[in-house]
């Protein structure tokens, strides 16, 4: 196999699907020990929206670290600060999870740039959104099988069980992470290089990089767009675990599986279709944000409408996430300038990271004042609104040059 399929690629997916393992079980462990020790839902929110939060401050000056010092190189000293945070959840209580949580979210930072800039600077452009989505992917594809094993170790109440999981997830993502390699196209290498010498300026660098997220068009519309959007993945994720409880027959397990299973296959099926030509597609995104808006709207009826609808909300959310990040991933990597791009992709990312922060923190206050139901209503309206961002009235985006 060769260009985003070759065997180098396949042994970065499979790193990608280990670290993020860890994930998938804590996403649903943290929130029902928060509520068996008595936390509220703006506690359980600051705790799930901790991790993201800090990789949000921290990816764009990873972005940076990774031009000048290599991803490889970052790669391997991460893994092992990862393996220090898998290893405080399995003797911590919720004290130790908040701080487990933002040292794996600096750890997560470095990690998926490294990985994205990575591909995106080995690949040719004609399989560069193949192997984009092909990471997003395998960052799903432990949300399948880690719902159902967190919820199987919560019920048998052996938390030795959840060490044990834990330490072996760290293991195996250390041997694979160790052994992995990333080549670089020849002009990607350059592009780094040249970047990569103004590190010794690098707050300079931040400030003028972050006055692109309004001054550059593209840009903005994409942040907008990735940050309402995440701000609902990030509700869904802090809150099922708990809000499944209320609904009549309803499983958290099964909605975080449903859902990690869709954007799988959907990402699999349709990753072909991901526009990989620089254009904005208003029709594509406006269709991908009202997937959201009615994905929203079916979970929070689900309270009195039953699983049914529930479980087809999990379909809708997984068919939106399948497709909104990969797309607008892609189309910044055509459009934004080459000298600034990696740090550029790395602020828009922090866009995605604070938005599922924002999911807890802002929306588990709002679910103790109201409800979670209301709360749902609430991501919905916000998944509605931005369809005029989504519009562009001139119909397509030209193709900027990157030189």
């Amino acid at each position: 196999m060769k260009g985003a399929l070759s065997w180098p690629f396949l042994r970065l997916y499979l790193l990608t699907l280990l670290y993020f393992s860890a994930n998938s079980i804590l996403n649903v462990i943290i929130p029902l020990k928060g509520e068996s020790l008595g936390a509220s839902n703006s506690t359980i929110g600051i705790i799930m929206g901790a991790y993201l939060l800090t990789t949000m401050v921290f990816r764009p000056w990873a972005g940076q670290f990774i031009q000048r010092y290599g991803p490889i190189r970052i790669l391997r000293i991460i893994l092992t600060i990862n393996g220090i945070a898998l290893l405080l959840y399995t003797f911590t209580g919720i004290g130790g999870y908040f701080f487990a949580r933002m040292l794996q979210g600096v750890c997560t930072a470095f990690f998926s740039m490294a990985l994205q800039l990575g591909i995106i600077d080995a690949l040719p452009e004609k399989d560069r959104s193949q192997g984009i989505s092909m990471y997003s992917l395998c960052s799903y594809l432990p949300g399948i099988i880690g719902p159902l094993l967190a919820i199987g170790i919560w019920q048998t109440g052996e938390m030795s069980i959840f060490a044990m999981t834990m330490i072996a997830i760290a293991v195996l993502t250390g041997l694979v992470g160790f052994t992995a390699t990333i080549e670089q196209q020849p002009e990607a290498g350059e592009a780094a290089g040249t970047a990569g010498a103004g590190g010794a300026n690098a707050g300079a660098g931040m400030l003028k990089a972050a006055s692109q997220l309004v001054r550059n068009p593209h840009l903005f519309r994409s942040s907008a767009l990735m940050l309402s959007a995440s701000l609902v993945f990030g509700a869904v994720t802090a809150f099922v675990p708990l809000y499944a409880l209320q609904i009549p027959q309803g499983s958290a397990a099964i909605y975080l599986m449903l859902q990690a299973a869709v954007v799988v296959a959907a990402r699999f099926l349709l990753k072909s279709k991901i526009p990989s030509d620089g254009k904005w597609r208003s029709s594509f995104m406006i269709g991908t944000m009202l997937l959201i808006a009615a994905a929203s709207l079916c979970i929070s009826f689900a309270a009195t409408a039953g699983a049914y609808l529930f479980y087809s909300g999990a379909l809708l959310m997984g068919v939106a996430q399948a497709l909104l990040y990969p797309t607008l991933t892609t189309y910044l990597s055509f459009v934004l300038p080459k000298s600034e791009r990696n740090v550029l992709i790395g602020l828009f990312i922090a866009m995605a990271d604070l938005g599922v922060s924002l999911g807890g923190i802002v929306m588990g206050p709002i679910a103790d004042l109201t409800s979670y139901s209301t709360m749902f209503i609430i991501c919905a309206v916000i998944g509605a609104a931005m369809l005029l961002v989504a519009y562009d009235r001139r119909g397509t985006l030209a193709k900027e040059k990157t030189a």
